[in-house]
């Protein structure tokens, strides 16, 4: 196993560590380990793109670790009351929506694989800064460093996601239309 997939376990491993701070309302813990965890989804495309470490386990494993992730996050977000669960909902269906259209492509007599598109790392890449932002939020009120925007904009960054994860779900649909009519 190459050194970028090992990043991205490495990312599913840290998600059980991330929920038991999330259920102990440790935002700073929380928040560091989730950066870290995102920081390692940057890493390992950059390392495997430098170094031609691309693999099919490695398109296949790293948007179902990204989704691992940010799913956990969410789930503990509406736990706490961070957010509404009717936007995560919104986010998991697309989820669970281009990881069936992924997985009908690999079924496929061409047995296609699907890396994530622009639009794709796009919705995860803004989708994790709004956590760490909304942790990071958290995190300064628990050291009495209170904001009283903290939901607005925490309302505002998961609007901004649910937006992006509706159209990156939309032209996944779109451009592998073909594979579903199959």
């Amino acid at each position: 196993m190459n050194l970028a997939n090992k990043l991205t376990l490495f990312r599913v491993v840290l998600v059980p560590f991330f929920v038991a701070a999330m259920a102990f309302e440790q935002h700073l813990i929380a928040l560091i380990i989730f950066a870290v965890a995102s920081l390692t989804d940057m890493l390992d495309g950059k390392i495997a793109r430098k170094y031609n470490m691309i693999t099919d386990f490695g398109k296949f494993l790293d948007p179902l670790a990204d989704k691992v992730l940010v799913a956990a996050a969410l789930i503990c977000m509406v736990e706490l009351g961070y957010t509404a669960a009717w936007l995560v909902w919104v986010i998991m269906a697309r989820e669970f929506m281009v990881s069936g259209i992924r997985l009908v492509a690999a079924g496929s007599k061409e047995k296609i694989v699907i890396a994530a598109n622009i639009w794709g790392k796009l919705k995860t890449a803004s989708t994790m800064v709004a956590i760490c932002v909304i942790l990071i939020l958290h995190a300064l009120g628990d050291f009495g460093i209170a904001f009283a925007y903290t939901q607005l904009i925490s309302d505002i960054l998961m609007y901004i996601c649910t937006a992006l994860t509706v159209i990156s779900g939309v032209i996944y649909v779109w451009d592998y239309r073909a594979v579903l009519k199959e």
